[in-house]
């Protein structure tokens, strides 16, 4: 991969940028005057006006062609805002039975914090050639094609695969049906459904609220959290697992999942929000994959089609940590469903490459073979731990992945502060 040295430089100093809460660079839409009161002393979430509308247009099935499907079908409140089954790809569209092309990565943590998208080239064409260019960062979507939530919240509401609507003006009737339609109204103007153009804006706005705004989407429950403030400590086998995880000549996790605090103690995203290219191998539960010709290269497409740089070609985003220990579906294209499975081939893609690829029609194991051979080069092949040779020793045993997992699942949340760990 090519974003290595300066890249790894400029990604810790990002990264103590982005382990604070700060929303200057944030693909968050402007605030707007709302009529908002203060918290209870119940604690229970007390939204703006845009938000609760955004709250119900979340969970609201209608919003769809089938009628059936909702922004939480997929991103499920129960399971971090993520997938509520191990699928590949979820199945939408008008009739349900439509599946899509990506794993659903969950909603969780970084709606807030996610950097917009940005690509600085440097300065000259001999520095570039002569040392490296700078990594990509940033948006939402495993591509980052997104650079604001409330275009990130439009895409499935019309995309075939998910809630399959025609068009925004299907949307919005669908809308002017709904329960809260009159509510709608108020808040935005009695006369808001006359100007489609608004009305849809507004729309997406108040989804956009509901989901910076709803405590649930950034709880910082976990055990880990707790134990950044004191109030626990981890086990033997956790502390294990996260010096596995840190070790920058072993699994050096850390290196683009940070967990380390941000600017005043901001608990870690366990993402640099940065963009790799790791050869996930092919995955024949995606239908798409039936089509020989068909790769999903991240970056440069088949979804994003604003960066053809064939650099880039295979390159998906590093996704949050946080919660992955609860997902049964891991990487872009959903090839793994097991936590440990994922870990195994993070360690062992380069070491024993014969049990996660097929062989070609020579008997050669056919590595990466999701990205066209031609574009294979893009595949980090530099960072630790994915400099090894066929043959030899994995950086992790079976117990280390062990100990790996066991801290992976301190980051999920709800822990109960009754169970901590006794010094």
């Amino acid at each position: 991969m090519r974003f290595t040295a300066r890249a790894s430089a400029r990604r810790i100093a990002l990264a103590a940028l982005m382990g604070g809460a700060l929303l200057g660079g944030a693909g968050v839409a402007p605030a707007v005057a709302s009529n908002a009161t203060p918290a209870s002393a119940d604690a229970k979430p007390v939204y703006s006006d845009a938000a609760a509308l955004g709250k119900l247009m979340f969970f609201d099935p209608a919003l769809s062609a089938s009628g059936k499907m909702s922004c939480a079908s997929c991103h499920s409140p129960e399971h971090a805002y993520g997938p509520p089954n191990g699928l590949a790809a979820q199945l939408g569209g008008a009739d349900l039975h439509q599946q899509g092309t990506r794993a659903v990565p969950s909603l969780r943590y970084v709606l807030n914090r996610t950097p917009i998208w940005t690509h600085a080239q440097a300065a000259s064409l001999s520095e570039r050639l002569s040392e490296t260019d700078n990594a990509p960062v940033g948006g939402f979507g495993w591509d980052g094609r997104f650079n604001y939530l409330h275009d990130q919240a439009s895409f499935p509401l019309f995309n075939p695969n998910e809630m399959a609507n025609k068009d925004p003006a299907a949307l919005l009737a669908k809308m002017q049906r709904a329960p809260y339609a009159a509510r709608f109204k108020e808040v935005f103007g009695q006369n808001i459904f006359a100007d489609p153009t608004k009305a849809f804006t507004q729309a997406m706005y108040a989804i956009e609220r509901f989901e910076l705004e709803d405590p649930s989407f950034h709880p910082y429950t976990s055990k880990f959290d707790y134990y950044l403030d004191g109030k626990v400590q981890l086990t033997a086998q956790e502390l294990r697992g996260k010096k596995l995880f840190d070790d920058p000549a072993g699994g050096n996790c850390a290196s683009c999942h940070i967990d380390q605090s941000g600017v005043n103690g901001a608990h870690p995203l366990f993402t640099d929000f940065n963009f790799q290219a790791l050869g996930v191998p092919r995955n024949a539960e995606l239908k798409v994959n039936a089509d020989p010709k068909y790769f999903d290269m991240g970056l440069c497409g088949p979804l994003r089609t604003d960066q053809s740089d064939k650099l880039n070609c295979g390159l998906f985003k590093s996704v949050s940590l946080r919660n992955t220990a609860t997902r049964h579906v891991f990487f872009h294209n959903g090839r793994f469903h097991t936590l440990k499975e994922a870990l195994r081939f993070y360690v062992q893609r380069d070491t024993n490459p014969d049990k996660w690829y097929p062989r070609d029609a020579h008997g050669k194991v056919d590595k990466f073979n999701d990205l066209p051979v031609a574009l294979r080069v893009n595949v980090d092949t530099t960072d630790e731990p994915l400099t090894r040779k066929t043959g030899e020793r994995p950086v992790w045993s079976e117990r280390d992945i062990d100990d790996v997992a066991a801290f992976l699942a301190t980051l999920s949340d709800g822990y109960d502060l009754k169970l901590k760990t006794v010094k």
